[in-house]
Protein backbone atom coordinates (compact mmCIF):
# COMPACT_ATOMS: atom_id res chain seq x y z
CA UNK A 1 0.00 0.00 0.00
CA UNK A 2 1.63 3.27 -1.05
CA UNK A 3 0.40 6.62 -0.08
CA UNK A 4 -2.57 7.27 2.27
CA UNK A 5 -6.15 6.25 2.12
CA UNK A 6 -9.17 7.00 3.21
CA UNK A 7 -12.59 5.97 3.83
CA UNK A 8 -16.42 7.69 4.62
CA UNK A 9 -20.01 6.68 5.91
CA UNK A 10 -22.57 8.56 6.75
CA UNK A 11 -24.65 7.12 9.83
CA UNK A 12 -27.98 9.00 10.86
CA UNK A 13 -26.73 12.71 11.15
CA UNK A 14 -22.69 12.04 11.45
CA UNK A 15 -20.09 11.84 8.97
CA UNK A 16 -17.10 9.18 9.87
CA UNK A 17 -14.16 9.28 8.05
CA UNK A 18 -10.92 6.96 8.37
CA UNK A 19 -7.87 7.92 6.97
CA UNK A 20 -5.10 5.74 6.59
CA UNK A 21 -1.22 6.48 6.43
CA UNK A 22 0.97 4.99 4.26
CA UNK A 23 2.53 1.75 3.98
CA UNK A 24 0.75 -1.49 6.09
CA UNK A 25 2.12 -0.40 9.44
CA UNK A 26 1.16 3.40 9.15
CA UNK A 27 -1.22 5.63 11.30
CA UNK A 28 -4.97 5.86 11.45
CA UNK A 29 -7.07 9.00 12.15
CA UNK A 30 -10.76 8.12 13.04
CA UNK A 31 -13.21 11.60 12.24
CA UNK A 32 -16.59 12.27 13.08
CA UNK A 33 -17.97 15.06 12.13
CA UNK A 34 -14.86 16.56 11.03
CA UNK A 35 -12.93 16.59 14.13
CA UNK A 36 -10.33 13.93 14.89
CA UNK A 37 -11.64 11.86 18.01
CA UNK A 38 -9.34 8.24 17.94
CA UNK A 39 -5.60 8.10 16.21
CA UNK A 40 -3.69 4.91 16.16
CA UNK A 41 -0.04 5.56 15.75
CA UNK A 42 0.68 2.11 13.73
CA UNK A 43 -1.12 -0.50 12.78
CA UNK A 44 1.28 -3.48 13.49
CA UNK A 45 -1.66 -6.43 13.38
CA UNK A 46 -3.47 -7.41 10.67
CA UNK A 47 -6.42 -6.05 12.33
CA UNK A 48 -6.30 -2.86 14.45
CA UNK A 49 -9.44 -1.29 16.37
CA UNK A 50 -10.41 1.93 17.12
CA UNK A 51 -13.23 3.22 19.29
CA UNK A 52 -15.37 6.20 19.13
CA UNK A 53 -18.60 7.63 19.60
CA UNK A 54 -21.69 9.26 17.56
CA UNK A 55 -22.71 12.53 20.31
CA UNK A 56 -26.84 11.87 20.96
CA UNK A 57 -29.01 11.47 23.44
CA UNK A 58 -28.16 8.55 23.85
CA UNK A 59 -24.26 8.39 22.84
CA UNK A 60 -24.07 5.50 21.03
CA UNK A 61 -20.54 4.06 20.88
CA UNK A 62 -18.95 1.76 18.12
CA UNK A 63 -15.99 0.36 17.31
CA UNK A 64 -13.87 0.93 13.96
CA UNK A 65 -11.82 -2.17 12.40
CA UNK A 66 -9.43 -1.96 10.19
CA UNK A 67 -8.35 -5.25 8.82
CA UNK A 68 -5.03 -5.40 6.60
CA UNK A 69 -4.63 -7.61 3.43
CA UNK A 70 -2.27 -10.37 3.36
CA UNK A 71 0.95 -8.37 2.27
CA UNK A 72 1.07 -8.03 -1.13
CA UNK A 73 -2.48 -8.59 -2.07
CA UNK A 74 -5.81 -6.70 -1.99
CA UNK A 75 -6.33 -3.42 -0.21
CA UNK A 76 -7.30 -2.75 3.74
CA UNK A 77 -10.74 -3.10 4.73
CA UNK A 78 -12.62 -1.09 6.94
CA UNK A 79 -16.10 -1.49 8.80
CA UNK A 80 -18.00 0.21 11.81
CA UNK A 81 -19.50 -2.20 14.52
CA UNK A 82 -22.46 -0.31 15.72
CA UNK A 83 -25.75 -0.97 17.55
CA UNK A 84 -25.31 -4.67 16.36
CA UNK A 85 -24.80 -3.76 12.73
CA UNK A 86 -21.67 -4.40 11.10
CA UNK A 87 -21.61 -1.38 8.16
CA UNK A 88 -18.68 -1.75 5.37
CA UNK A 89 -17.13 1.82 4.74
CA UNK A 90 -16.47 2.26 1.43
CA UNK A 91 -13.33 3.96 0.21
CA UNK A 92 -12.88 7.25 -1.03
CA UNK A 93 -10.62 8.64 -3.99
CA UNK A 94 -8.32 10.68 -3.39
CA UNK A 95 -8.45 14.51 -4.08
CA UNK A 96 -5.63 14.44 -6.32
CA UNK A 97 -8.01 10.93 -8.48
CA UNK A 98 -10.75 13.41 -8.01
CA UNK A 99 -8.97 15.95 -9.62
CA UNK A 100 -7.15 13.98 -12.37
CA UNK A 101 -10.48 12.43 -13.34
CA UNK A 102 -12.06 15.78 -13.93
CA UNK A 103 -9.17 16.80 -16.16
CA UNK A 104 -9.78 13.70 -18.54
Amino acid sequence: MHGSRQFHIDIGDHSVTLNLGPGRAGWAELLVDGKVIGYVRERASRTTLVEGELAGDPVRPFTLRIRQPVPGIGTPECTVLIDGDELRMPRRSSPRARRRGQMA
